[in-house]
């Protein structure tokens, strides 16, 4: 254990000096943001507004990301990297303070989309700032190393939210709505902290006039005819229907969690916060087991388990009474639905010329945010009409339909049809 330890930190010290102040900037970024994911809705909620308006914030929000996404990585490679990194985390922290303080249904629907907007700036960069900033054969370990903290910071921030909301208003006596803002606060602050380091970033080195030159003749003899332009598009068009189906039946579920655990159980800020962050810590392990059943059964294969076997723990949280149970079935879905996250991300660059994989990217991204907008509303319309036992049992049950529509229709097009390379 001590030598593995001794040589994640020896790895994490090779990085250049860049890449280290990035994944500190993003770890604080991310411990604030989780921070403010688990206590918003509630946030919402305590200020007496119906679930619909906590509908309508998901909604717009998710839209708004998602008609930025595109837009955002053109302006990334128009600008830089750096420059819409420290634009987008500026505006976005700005904007998690106003959202922090509102009270009134306008201005929280028009923060919740310009908050989407600007967000999208810091989404679309970091990625490519740190492939920009690596070698290819230190990548693995960074891309790694870099989503393991990731989401460890979110599970710190999950934690936190909950617990400070609960201590101030347990300890201190302070109106709950006014401990959840104070700590939407505290998280915002965390988040703006994040600034520091992303100030201390050098813009990656320019390529120079004769690896320009190259670099436009390889283009040159390897452009992409037509033909290959229409198939290419074909396969993202393909892949995008089974990103927006399972965008739609996330959206109906997941950005309701908290609520769900608030509404059915009457569970504490404190459980909801803990319950969410043990979801994002199995999400991390889970993601370790993906690579072992892909050497087994191939990416498609693979990833399709995961995601059928998910679906029964789906029917299972929505339709059981107990919190024990609930709990123990949100955290088995969470860890099977999302170890086959990155599985997913390695067919969609398997399935795409190397000069349409950034397009690709933002598609996926952009549909399955568009699931999101599209279900916030009916989401909420179905707990507002029908009650907190039949209105979260016919969303666990429709995302249960709709997740098992889209992994059978992935296998049927990615798994047959389509011969992928299986490494």
């Amino acid at each position: 254990m001590t030598r593995w330890l001794r040589s994640w930190v020896l790895t994490i010290k090779s990085f250049n000096r860049n890449i280290k102040m990035f994944m500190l900037a993003n770890v604080l970024i991310q411990i604030g943001m989780g921070v403010f994911s688990v206590m918003y809705n509630l946030y919402i909620r305590g200020l007496g507004f119906s679930e619909s308006v906590n509908g309508s914030v998901i909604a717009i929000n998710s839209l708004a990301t998602a008609l930025m996404l595109i837009p955002a990585g053109l302006l990334s490679d128009k600008f830089g990297r750096k420059r819409l990194l420290i634009i987008g985390t500026l505006l976005t922290a700005i904007l998690l303070f106003g959202r922090s303080i509102v009270t009134v249904e306008q201005p929280i629907l028009m923060f919740g989309f310009f908050a989407g907007i600007v967000w999208a700036l810091s989404q679309v960069s970091g990625v490519p700032f740190l492939a920009e900033n690596s070698s290819p054969n230190e990548r693995m370990h960074l891309f790694s190393i870099h989503f393991a903290m990731v989401t460890v910071a979110n599970v710190i921030g999950n934690l936190l939210g909950g617990v400070v909301a609960d201590g101030l208003h347990n300890v201190f006596n302070i109106e709950i709505v006014e401990s959840i803002r104070i700590s939407l606060i505290f998280g915002s602050v965390i988040f703006s902290i994040g600034l520091i380091p992303l100030l201390q970033l050098k813009t990656a080195p320019k390529l120079d006039s004769s690896s320009i030159r190259n670099l436009s003749e390889a283009v040159v003899s390897d452009s992409v005819d037509e033909k290959s332009f229409k198939k290419n598009f074909k396969m993202i068009v393909l892949f995008g229907l089974s990103s927006l189906m399972i965008g739609i039946g996330s959206g109906l579920v997941i950005p309701y969690l908290n609520l769900y655990f608030a509404n059915r159980f009457g569970a504490s800020n404190s459980y909801v916060g803990l319950i969410i962050a043990l979801g994002s810590a199995m999400t991390a392990v889970a993601m370790l087991i993906g690579p072992i059943l892909v050497k087994k059964v191939g990416k498609v294969r693979a990833l399709v388990i995961f995601q059928f076997v998910s679906i029964p723990f789906l029917f299972i949280t929505g339709y059981t009474n107990s919190l024990l149970i609930a709990s123990i079935g949100f955290l088995l879905r969470q860890a099977l639905m999302n170890a086959g996250n990155p599985i997913t991300s390695a067919i969609a660059m398997d399935v795409v010329h190397d000069k349409y994989k950034g397009l690709a990217n933002s598609v996926n991204q952009m549909v399955f945010n568009l699931g999101w907008a599209m279900m916030g509303l009916p989401a909420a319309w179905l707990v507002t009409t029908y009650g907190n036992y039949w209105g979260y049992a016919f969303t666990f049950s429709i995302t249960g339909c709709l997740y098992l529509i889209a992994s059978t229709y992935f296998y049927i097009i990615f798994g047959r049809k389509y011969k992928l390379k299986e490494e």
